[in-house]
């Protein structure tokens, strides 16, 4: 025979009601010892009938195992404390952060020129003003820059003409190759594939005959 769902709901029946109990008590209680047996865990039970009668199972000590949950729970608790203040701070940083990206936002259309109808005269030549300073700040770094750079430009220039005065020093000083002295004889040979001339050239002043 199939036993049909039970629907979760309060018993009607008292009888059937403390038949149930007894049955559902004992299947917990029984299940909790065989939990603390193969799981090796310290396991607490406490029930009560709705006449009042406690039933309690434990696998140590209750009142140990009572106190250990007591001082878990003020550490969650505490815990739950700190992230919540924690969120609560991470909220003011964002409404902060959004406001301040508004203003930047206002600040980026009026120095674009948009949405400038709402804005009065005075508020339009405040606008004006931080844009000639802008725009002056802008110049002079520009300025900074081009002479850095002409000054990087120089020092290359004068450190490529010391390069060059080095070379040209050391091409100076540079050994010359002997020359013939006066009156001597150089002897040349040119070789062909089929026979050998030797010619000489005399260096000096042509004898006198």
């Amino acid at each position: 025979m199939v036993r049909g769902k039970i629907q979760m709901k309060r018993i009607e029946n008292a009888t059937s009601r403390q038949v149930t109990f007894s049955k559902r008590r004992n299947g917990l209680l029984k299940k909790a010892r065989e939990l603390s047996i193969l799981c090796d865990a310290e396991v607490a039970l406490i029930i009560f009938s709705q006449k009042g009668r406690l039933y309690e199972f434990s696998s140590s000590n209750m009142q140990k195992t009572i106190e250990r949950n007591r001082e878990f729970s003020v550490e969650v608790e505490s815990t739950n404390t700190e992230v919540e203040h924690h969120v609560q701070n991470l909220k003011s940083e964002t409404a902060i952060m959004k406001k301040k990206i508004e203003l930047l936002e206002g600040s980026k259309r009026k120095l674009l020129g948009q949405d400038l109808g709402s804005y009065s005269v005075d508020e339009l030549c405040e606008i004006d003003n931080q844009l000639k300073r802008s725009l002056t700040n802008i110049r002079k770094t520009k300025e900074m820059l081009f002479v850095a750079q002409i000054e990087q430009l120089e020092a290359s220039e004068k450190s490529l003409l010391q390069k060059n005065a080095r070379l040209l020093e050391k091409c100076v000083l540079k050994p010359q190759p002997p020359q013939a002295e006066h009156g001597e004889c150089i002897t040349y040979t040119q070789s062909s594939q089929s026979s050998e001339v030797e010619t000489e050239l005399f260096i000096g002043l042509p004898e006198m005959h």
